[in-house]
């Protein structure tokens, strides 16, 4: 009845229509009800994005969870770190995120946290045990509307007050939910605030939300531009993710922000403990130690990187994908809304533009993430023949699919935890050693993946 390649390493995630149905989405309802009454429950947040078929899985969700006798605090359609938000200011025994994130329209799922922390791993899997045997908590619960946008924005703007030189954004909200959020907490910063595509379509009629992907920012690049911006942001449809421009087009990653936030968090917390993903530049892990930071190199994914966070005392984390996690004066999970207000004060405070801020950093040639169409049942076993072939003769980083690592570059292949696909990413010194690198790994790929397909 349940498809089990929704229970993803960090999340339930597929194609809306087909995998979430509402009898599966009852019964996945049902079982993590269960899951949370068990560890002394009575209440669950529940958000939802503004995809098409949101509603309707809210619908199916909340009449399984209220069949384990929990109380259902129904937040609406928010931005997923507004839901993080209120696993803090209602303090609910858990919280359900219903969005498919970066995914085609077609897609949904579910983020869910018990207590304050994401289940992942394993933990998704017995989830997946917990809804097949049936074995639920009986009850009768409640549903209860809770319009948290607006304490959100007000906790916010506390942290980050208006700015003495606030610059001109544009903000590129995709037709997703970041323009509950960013739009009015950037105005309120002080910043002259033009917007893109604010209006919430869960169509995503104008270009797909996923800042990583270069063309997605084409209209915010020309945007800039033509209003003589100091810089862009745009956030994919859940607003807990960020990609960013500077004033003159120039798409700077998600670990060029780790480095201006390493920066700032290290100038106020020597020593500090900062965690970042496998896909992240070396000139990042070495702008750390250069600052006297400690960088740690982690798995990719939201629930693993904020568990690893707590594990090693962290301050600040963050992915090549835009997630960026602040513990330093926040509450430690990703929030796209958040960092931007950061790099806004950062920019504010420092009297200089992005580029200029970036301009010490040694050159390095890099492509973006290469995803590279691969079947959910071959992929992790691609990636466990390659760990073996290529660490038996380079030097190599595992712990989130494998790192090979030169001198003077590195390339990275492991496997989508949220997509039927191989990521790819490759940096170097020159475009020559680039090629070089990319070459040599590709043809590896190729070789092992035509032996298993």
């Amino acid at each position: 009845m349940i498809n089990p390649e929704i229970f993803r390493q960090y999340d339930i995630r597929g194609i809306a229509e087909r995998d979430l149905t509402d009898p599966v989405v009852r019964l996945l309802g049902r079982a993590i009800g269960t899951l949370l009454v068990r560890r002394g429950a009575a209440e669950v947040a529940v958000g939802r994005d503004c995809r098409k078929s949101s509603d309707r899985i809210r619908a199916a969700l909340a009449g399984g969870l209220m069949e384990t006798g929990l109380e259902v605090l129904d937040l609406g359609v928010v931005p997923t770190p507004v839901t993080y938000f209120s696993l803090h200011e209602l303090n609910p025994g858990g919280g359900i995120m219903i969005t498919g994130s970066h995914n085609a329209a077609d897609y949904n799922g579910l983020k869910i946290a018990a207590g304050r922390g994401a289940l992942h791993g394993s933990q998704i899997q017995e989830l997946r045990q917990l809804a097949e045997s049936g074995e639920f908590a009986r009850g009768r619960g409640a549903l209860r509307e809770v319009p948290l946008v607006e304490a959100y924005l007000d906790r916010l703007a506390q942290l980050l007050p208006p700015l003495e030189r606030p610059p001109r954004v544009v903000v590129d909200c995709g037709n997703g939910t970041a323009s509950l959020t960013a739009t009015p907490l950037y105005r309120r910063m002080g910043c002259e605030v033009i917007e893109l595509f604010g209006e919430m379509d869960g169509g995503f009629p104008n270009h797909h939300p996923d800042p990583t992907v270069e063309e997605n920012l084409e209209d915010l690049i020309a945007a800039v531009a033509r209003h003589g911006a100091d810089l862009g942001v745009a956030f994919d449809g859940d607003a807990d993710r960020i990609g960013a421009v500077d004033a003159s087009g120039r798409i700077v990653w998600g670990d060029e922000l780790m480095v201006l936030f390493s920066r700032e968090v290290l100038s106020r917390h020597p020593g500090a403990t900062i965690i970042a993903e496998v896909k992240c530049s070396m000139n990042l892990y070495r702008d750390i130690e250069a600052h006297g930071g400690r960088g740690v190199m982690w798995m990719a994914g939201h629930s693993l990187i904020k568990s690893k966070m707590k594990q090693e005392g962290a301050l600040l984390a963050g992915e090549m994908s835009g997630h960026i996690f602040f513990a330093d004066e926040y509450f430690g999970y990703d929030d796209a809304t958040y960092a931007g207000g950061r790099l806004l004060r950062l920019l504010s405070e420092s009297g200089q533009g992005l580029a200029q801020l970036l301009a010490d950093l040694p050159q390095t040639f890099s492509t973006p993430e290469l995803r590279l169409e691969t079947p959910e049942s071959v992929k992790f076993q691609v990636v466990e023949r390659l760990r073996e072939r290529l660490g038996s003769r380079f030097r190599t980083v595992t712990v989130d699919g494998v790192r090979v690592e030169f001198e003077d570059g590195w390339g990275l292949v492991r496997a989508s935890n949220t997509q039927p696909a191989l990521v790819l990413r490759f940096e170097a010194t020159t475009p020559e050693r680039l090629g070089e690198i990319r070459q040599l790994i590709e043809a590896e790929v190729r070789e092992v993946s035509d032996s298993l397909q």
